[in-house]
């Protein structure tokens, strides 16, 4: 799946850049971000482009 953050820029994620979601874990997204770690994220911050 590919998202979109919609938040401000944090410091590890960048507003309007897209992301690859490499899975869910308990309704959160595990993504890799700008750092190159993958983490999870709520759900809420980012908007699906392509499922």
């Amino acid at each position: 799946m590919i998202v979109k953050y919609k938040g401000e820029n944090y410091v590890s994620l960048t507003r309007e850049k897209e992301y690859e979601v490499i899975s869910v874990g308990k309704g959160w997204f595990r993504i890799v971000d700008d750092t190159g770690e993958d983490y999870l994220f709520e759900p809420e911050r980012f908007e699906v482009v392509e499922n």
